[in-house]
């Protein structure tokens, strides 16, 4: 897939440009948490139904923008890295990871914001997007629940011709009212790749974090900066 090439693309360009060979480690904690959610049943309101989607305009609101954070360039993600659809992975079980490496989901949002985050710092190799998806929020609820399986029951799979192993489910950030993080390898066109996630959900809305580092698997992770800034807007504009 198109979208897979360029974001190994960005990372080998960004190795190359620092004049360094790849290498990949390990790192990262080993057990998944989430945040307990005291103000849920009051947000779920008369009937759980829970909050309703957010409306494109507003997720694009939410997202974050250029100037929003010292020390980074913010720009919007290319149609390429976000597709619509979701593609099968082997072995089914752990296709909720399989999705959040695009950005889809099951069930599908009814609008998402993608963002591309590069650091000012001429000597950074990581790669960081993010994405906002508009659920009900039932179905986010369910898109978590999911992946939080996946990263307890998945030890490695295929998509779309590439393999990802050495998923580990990672201490979650204590962040919008649930979050999920866990790490992996992905064998990319010959490159050994060092990646993590972080999903948070707010209410309704699920913001999906990935970074990888060619260079230093420890570093191959979601900085705070970008994570408490991007819950902090969308909270705000969500009310």
């Amino acid at each position: 897939m198109k979208s897979t090439m360029s974001r190994v693309a960005v990372a080998v360009s960004v190795v190359v440009t620092l004049g360094l060979t790849a290498a990949c480690g390990g790192g990262g904690e080993d057990k998944a948490d989430t945040k307990p959610s005291a103000a849920e049943d009051a947000k779920n309101g008369e009937g759980g139904a829970g909050k309703a989607a957010l409306t494109e305009a507003q997720l694009k609101e939410a997202a974050l923008a250029k100037g929003d954070v010292k020390g980074y360039k913010i720009a919007d993600m290319p149609a390429d890295d976000m597709p619509a659809e979701t593609v099968p992975a082997q072995p089914a079980a752990c296709q909720p990871l399989a999705n959040m490496f695009f950005f889809t989901s099951d069930p599908q949002a009814k609008a998402r914001a993608g963002r591309t985050v590069t650091s000012e710092d001429a000597l950074s190799a990581s790669v960081i997007s993010l994405a906002l998806a508009a659920h009900e929020q039932g179905d986010a609820e369910k898109v978590m629940a999911d992946l939080r399986k996946a990263t307890e029951s998945c030890d490695g799979y295929e998509h779309v011709g590439n393999k990802y192993s050495g998923i580990e489910a990672l201490t979650a950030p204590e962040q919008g009212d649930e979050a999920v993080a866990y790490k992996m390898k992905g064998d990319i066109e010959g490159a050994e790749i060092p990646m993590s996630f972080t999903v948070v959900r707010s209410g309704s809305t699920l913001i999906g974090f990935y970074s990888m580092n060619m260079l230093d698997a420890d570093k191959a992770e979601v900085p705070d900066a970008i994570l408490d800034a991007q819950v902090a807007k969308l909270e705000k504009v969500a009310g």
